[in-house]
Formats: C-alpha cells, sequence, structure tokens
C-alpha cells in the first residue's frame, strides 16, 4: 500500500457513530459534513428540530438528528441511550455547541455568566461522562471540545465566554488522564477568527475589526470552517492514535502573539 493510500485508509472513519452538538449551523455543521465524508454516521443535535432536518438532508443518508438542549444535563444518559438503540453506540462526540456574550465584566450579571458556564462546561461535562462510559466498554473513542483563542489570550468584553473555554480545556486534560487507560482519547482545538454567517454579519456591521482581526492573524485572512472540520476528523482518526491531551490552535497563527 503506497503512503497516500495509507493516509487515507488512516483517517477513513467506516463503522463509527460521531455526535456533533450543535450540528446544524456554521462550524459544526462543517463537521457534521466533514465526519459524514470521511465514513461516520453522523448525529447532529441541537434545539431547533427544522434547522437540525434541513441540515441533516443536506448531508445525506449518512446523518440523523435528535433535538436536545445540553444545558439539561440530567437528559445526557437518556440521549446516549436512545442514540445507542437507533443508530449504535457513539465512537466519537464533538463538543461544539456553545452561547455567546459580548459584555463588558463589570456589567455581566451572574445569571449571564451562569448561562454561558451551564452550556460550554456542565452541559459538556455530562454529556461527555454518558458517551465516555460507553465508550469505555467498546475500548475506543474520541472526544473533541471545541474550545477557543479566548481561552488562549485575553480578549476583552467576553469574561463568562473566556472562562467557559478556559474550563473546558482544563475538563479535556482531567479526562483525557483518566479516560484513555479505556481506549478514549480526549482533545481540543482552539479556532481563531472563521468565516461564518454570523462573523461575516459582524464584521459587515464593524469592519475597522475585520481589519484588526486580519493584521493579527499572520496568514492574512479569515479560516473557513472546512478548515476546522479537516482538523476535527483528524483527531478522531487513526492518524491521531497517539494524540491525547492537547488543544491544538487553528487560528492561522493568531495565537503566536507576533
Amino acid at each position: 500500500m503506497g503512503q497516500e493510500s495509507q493516509n487515507r485508509s488512516q483517517q477513513w472513519l467506516e463503522d463509527q457513530i460521531a455526535i456533533v452538538t450543535g450540528g446544524g449551523t456554521g462550524i459544526g455543521l462543517a463537521i457534521s459534513l466533514g465526519l459524514s465524508q470521511a465514513g461516520a454516521r453522523v448525529v447532529l443535535l441541537g434545539r431547533r428540530e427544522g434547522v437540525l432536518q434541513e441540515a441533516a438532508r443536506s448531508i445525506g443518508s449518512q446523518a440523523t438528528c435528535e433535538v436536545y438542549d445540553v444545558k439539561q444535563t440530567a437528559g445526557s444518559d437518556q440521549l446516549i441511550e436512545r442514540i445507542s438503540d437507533k443508530v449504535g453506540t457513539p465512537t466519537i462526540l464533538i463538543n461544539n455547541a456553545g452561547i455567546h456574550l459580548k459584555k463588558p465584566a463589570l456589567e455581566t450579571s451572574d445569571e449571564e455568566f451562569d448561562a454561558v458556564i451551564q452550556t460550554h462546561v456542565n452541559g459538556a461535562f455530562a454529556l461527555s461522562r454518558s458517551a465516555a462510559r460507553r465508550m469505555a466498554k467498546l475500548k475506543q473513542g474520541s472526544i473533541v471540545f471545541v474550545s477557543s483563542m479566548a481561552a488562549i489570550f485575553g480578549i476583552p468584553q467576553v469574561v463568562a465566554y473566556s472562562a467557559a473555554k478556559t474550563a473546558q480545556i482544563g475538563l479535556v486534560r482531567a479526562l483525557a488522564s483518566e479516560c484513555s487507560v479505556h481506549g478514549v482519547r480526549v482533545n481540543a482545538i482552539a479556532p481563531g477568527w472563521i468565516e461564518t454567517e454570523m462573523s461575516k454579519k459582524a464584521f459587515d456591521q464593524d469592519p475597522a475589526r475585520r481589519e484588526r482581526v486580519l493584521q493579527r492573524t499572520p496568514l492574512n485572512r479569515l479560516g473557513k470552517p472546512e478548515e476546522i472540520a479537516s482538523v476535527v476528523t483528524f483527531l478522531c482518526s487513526e492518524a491521531a492514535s497517539f494524540v491525547n491531551g492537547v488543544v491544538l490552535p487553528v487560528d492561522g497563527g493568531a495565537s503566536i502573539g507576533f
């Protein structure tokens, strides 16, 4: 087998069952599509049934969806059991769902702060715990957290988001140290500024900010959702079988601090 063929086979996710939270739009949808193109059956999770169904249809027969709010942590075991019965035991979990809050720290209320933590930290942990229990029985699995550059350096007016994404990195390291003995790897990516519908709208309203972002990014462009998807697919594949507990920036060099 040639090297090129070997590399393709290492990244092929045939027979894998993947769950992607927030999988119906933006980066989550790109990740869902990327995993399906690598051979995995993908379950898209989110709160809006219509959006999820449309996203699953756009991916094709490899995709299905489940309405689920990650903040409702008490339902994580039942969700994993339901997916296992309907699709198969999950071997991949992508913790991508999140909410954002842009507000000065001194004006951020306890309720606003708690809502961000509940989604990114408590919700992601509950789902990871439930999925990892099943993965451990199979002696295989990959969990990937979609963290942020806000966990790497200080960004003003996103105190709750920064705290949540930094906490995710702690979860990754602790879970990786415990779960790897059961054959379950846990990693994270830290995306930089990515070109999505949401970011496009924000930059259209603030062209000066877009220029500052490009000046901060050595590659001098925004990232594409599919570039995030390809890295996630790599981390879930056999090509990354010895990669565990890492936080991989995917940011065009923005975090190098030039």
